[in-house]
């Protein structure tokens, strides 16, 4: 061990701190998640694709340029369909099969977020959200992340959405989880505004959704965006003076709707021809990526880029709903299939950067599968902190060490699954909501839940899923099918029934097996 290495022990272990960083041997890291809610795999001007596309000509995000730069973009990540799910995986590194917390939690307990279905009965899911405690039912129970990196002598804030539970549950307040400091964060899903002059609410009535704490910023004219950013970075003050290691969460409710206006970048977008529901929605982009530059400027003007790793993503696929973006449908995450809702590449695949100093090599690509679940281990490795002891079983893989080395000619063989049994709006069309699927390596199964059809997909070759190979290669769909199909019943997942018969719908590979049969 290096004198320096030496030094950083000694001072840790005798403030009953943390040991040094499993992978730098230096102090333990900061750590900053920068969580976007409804940001689409092509709302960037980073291309996560091989190449440029006309929508990632279209917005303007310099600081995810930036942050790309600075340490490595995974190009083959993913998250859940819609929001919950995912901030429950982040945060206890569970999949959705195993957390079963499948669909966005209601402000109010016990309620379900289906929209009624013809054929479908509401399955019975985990509603009421994440719970440390284990007192709540209907909940899943688990260890968070923010509380182990409490109990590690972390400084945890959280800034922004939060979304883990309905009002009255554990899983509705963050200071329950972990969090030493809740900026803003509640059960609400989206805000009732991002307005200052509306106070940030839908209108005088709004104590659900309407985002609380921040009346400081209502006479200052911020738009929520900044109003959250600011605030943040001053709650950072006290773990900075006292050199305390921090994990700040920034959870923006941006680009979650109302589709308002952010007078501050709107006109370019205007400007360009846009219609006025895609020239917010490029707006309140650009303002979320300002406020990752805010953040990187802050952490560069304290000394502590070298100590800090920022990790950036979103909660699923990019909305694309004909109202309350433009029209034509489905067409906003192209050229991906579908978008948030759906299991198909549109709704679930993500853009995720993430820099560590001291790991980083900059301006990497990382072609590796990485699903929600892996931030949970990715940040306690960071941390350096080992073999945690969680109430769940984790399902998450860190990918710190693909941070450094993010070169991959291929994804690696690791089997993804996504689950979301639900009517999540009221459009009846195959590819919105009822789906399950899996990925391993190249290759992806979809089962539709209302049909009982299958959809085999070579992704490699065909991203945006327009070639349906199951006829081609039956014995791979099959595999795929019962692989699928283990991991949900081992997991006693949610899974739909006939509402006229109360009978349970196929299986995936009873699915395949009868479309196979001649």
């Amino acid at each position: 061990m290096t004198s320096k290495k030496a030094v950083y022990l000694t001072l840790w272990i005798a403030f009953g701190a943390l040991a040094p960083n499993a992978l730098t041997g230096q102090r333990p890291m900061n750590v900053v998640v920068f969580l976007v809610d409804d940001l689409g795999w092509q709302d960037t001007s980073f291309p996560f694709a091989d190449s440029a596309t006309a929508l990632n000509r279209r917005f303007r995000t310099p600081n995810m340029e930036r942050l790309a730069r600075m340490g490595a973009a995974f190009t083959n990540a993913y998250a859940t369909p819609v929001c919950t799910p995912s901030r429950v995986s982040f945060l206890t590194g569970a999949n959705v099969a195993r957390h079963q917390v499948t669909n966005w939690t209601n402000v109010r307990p016990d309620t379900h977020t289906d929209h009624p279905d013809s054929l479908l009965g509401q399955v019975d899911w985990n509603l009421n959200g994440l719970d440390p405690s284990g007192r709540q039912h209907r909940a899943f129970h688990a260890t968070p992340l923010p509380q182990l990196l409490k109990d590690a002598g972390y400084y945890t804030i959280l800034a922004g959405k939060a979304h883990f539970g309905p009002y009255t549950t554990p899983g509705s307040d963050p200071l329950n989880l972990g969090f030493m400091i809740n900026i803003a964060g509640t059960a609400a899903g989206h805000p009732g505004s991002y307005l200052p002059e509306k106070r940030y609410r839908a209108n005088a009535q709004d104590t659900l959704r309407g985002v609380r704490g921040l009346d400081a910023y209502h006479s200052k004219g911020d738009f929520l965006t900044e109003a959250l950013t600011r605030e943040a970075l001053s709650a950072l003050a006290v773990p900075v003076a006292s050199r305390k290691p921090f994990f700040l969460y920034l959870s923006h409710y941006a680009v979650h709707t109302p589709l308002e206006r952010d007078s501050r970048f709107v006109q370019p977008y205007l400007d360009q021809g846009l219609p006025p529901a895609e020239a917010n929605y490029a707006a309140l982009i650009e303002g979320m990526d300002k406020s990752l530059g805010d953040v990187l400027d802050y952490l560069e003007s304290k000394g502590l880029l070298q100590e800090t790793a920022v990790l950036f993503l979103s909660d699923n696929g990019g909305l694309s709903l004909a109202p309350p973006r433009a029209q034509p449908m489905h067409t906003h995450n192209l050229p991906l299939r579908m978008g948030k809702g759906s299991v198909y590449e549109g709704g679930i695949r993500v853009p995720l950067l993430a820099y560590a100093p001291g790991l980083s090599q900059p301006g990497g690509k990382c072609q590796r599968l990485v699903a929600a679940e892996d931030l949970f281990p990715t940040v306690l490795e960071l941390a350096g902190i080992r073999r945690p002891k969680t109430i769940q079983e984790v399902d998450g893989r860190s990918f710190a060490p693909h941070i450094l080395q993010p070169a991959h000619p291929s994804p690696n063989r690791r089997l993804l699954v996504w689950h979301y049994p639900h009517n999540w709006t009221n459009i009846d069309q195959q590819g919105v909501a009822w789906g399950s699927a899996i990925r391993q390596g190249d290759w992806k199964l979809v089962y539709f839940h209302k049909t009982q059809q299958c959809e085999l997909y070579q992704l490699a070759q065909d991203p945006g899923e327009q070639h349906n190979l199951l006829e081609t290669y039956p014995r791979k769909a099959l595999r795929l099918a019962k692989l699928l199909r283990n991991i949900l019943v081992r997991n006693n997942a949610p899974w739909p029934v006939h509402k006229a018969t109360k009978v349970a719908i196929p299986l995936p590979d009873e699915a395949v097996k009868q479309l196979q049969r001649p």
